[in-house]
């Protein structure tokens, strides 16, 4: 056989489609195939925090979610555990793998928030969790020989556990959620929604949307972030189901023949992903199967961004007051300070001011 009759080595990959006979075929599309196989050597990372007082189900509701025993009680079970005298973040890290899509979950847990007699500033140490993530990401972004890929601890979503009241929402609930709104996605459940009546849950559901706006607190999916009329409509159908009347559980109960999650009681099963029964499927699908990367694109560009330009103007701010002691720093055309690398790699951001409480 000669040189030029030899056949050539396909390039493309499996199961990918040939346009051969196609004359305009170009092949933009492919791009689609590779940033799937690439995601899909990476992997996806997830981080949720939990926040609710003790005994809403916080802990069944995000084994529920996964189907695996993710939370930090079911990994790290202690029988004592007594309500501790102050608000202590706990995180505990899984990697998840389904249909060989690889993902780390991490779930942050709140134990001690609203348990106190006095739960005057319970919101503090939790925003200034949040702010030490965003911290720690922008320390490696500014480092001069950085990691080709960044570790990401930021909170992509807070899920606020509200007790079944049926009347309103507490001064706590609204304290918190307004202030912590504006540096994370906040998506509010009704815990235990079971122990609510339909026109209970209802009733409930639509005062809290009523509080929510007379107080300002922009919960997730944010109305300003919808990118366009498609967007706006999906989420506007999301907005007025929230809150979701959720109930959790880990067990497993055989109905008319199927497996399902629920939980048994001498009236019935409640089925956990029934819509009929309870807001659970709503809730999975938001964070799960619809809008997890959106959850995570408007982290990352809108309240990381707003933290990390404060931050840079602080330290900009700094240095332009003592342009004496920083001889790294040469003034602009603009009159703007401009921070040679190695002041920026020497002193770095967290050596000149202490995290600022993100607080609008």
């Amino acid at each position: 056989m000669s040189e030029s009759a030899k056949p050539h080595p396909n390039p493309q990959g499996k199961g990918e489609k040939t346009h051969g006979s196609d004359f305009s075929y170009v092949g933009i599309d492919a791009i689609l195939e590779q940033m799937r196989r690439k995601a899909m050597k990476q992997g996806f990372e997830l981080n949720i925090m939990v926040v609710g007082q003790s005994g809403l189900g916080k802990s069944t509701l995000m084994n529920t979610l996964f189907k695996s025993k993710v939370s930090r009680k079911s990994v790290q079970p202690n029988p004592e555990e007594r309500i501790p005298k102050t608000i202590e973040i706990k995180s505990i890290s899984h990697d998840i793998e389904e249909k060989g899509v690889r993902m780390k979950l991490t779930v942050i847990d709140t134990p001690g928030f609203g348990d106190q007699i006095n739960n005057e500033n319970c919101w503090q140490p939790i925003m200034k969790f949040i702010n030490d993530q965003y911290e720690a990401y922008l320390q490696e972004e500014i480092h001069i020989n950085r990691k080709k890929r960044i570790p990401d601890s930021r909170v992509h979503c807070c899920i606020y556990f509200i007790p079944p009241t049926g009347h309103c929402l507490r001064p706590l609930d609204v304290e918190f959620m307004r202030r912590l709104s504006k540096v994370v996605n906040i998506v509010p459940v009704i815990a235990k929604a079971d122990t609510l009546t339909l026109e209970e849950r209802d009733y409930f559901k639509q005062t809290i949307r009523e509080e929510l706006r007379a107080n300002g607190i922009d919960v997730y999916p944010q109305k300003e972030f919808d990118e366009d009329a498609e967007d706006r409509l999906i989420n506007d159908k999301i907005r007025e189901m929230i809150p979701f009347a959720v109930v959790g559980s880990d067990q497993e109960y055989q109905v008319n023949g199927k497996r399902i999650l629920g939980r048994k009681t001498k009236w019935g099963t409640i089925e956990v992903e029934n819509i009929g029964h309870c807001e659970f499927a709503y809730l999975r699908d938001l964070l799960i199967r619809t809008h997890m990367q959106n959850i995570k694109d408007i982290t990352g560009s809108i309240h990381y961004e707003t933290y990390r330009v404060r931050r840079l103007n602080e330290s900009n701010a700094h240095f332009s007051s003592q342009p004496s002691d920083h001889p790294d720093v040469q003034p602009k055309a603009n009159g703007q300070p401009e921070v040679q690398p190695a002041a920026l790699q020497t002193n770095g951001v967290a050596a000149q001011h202490e995290a600022l409480s993100h607080e609008m």
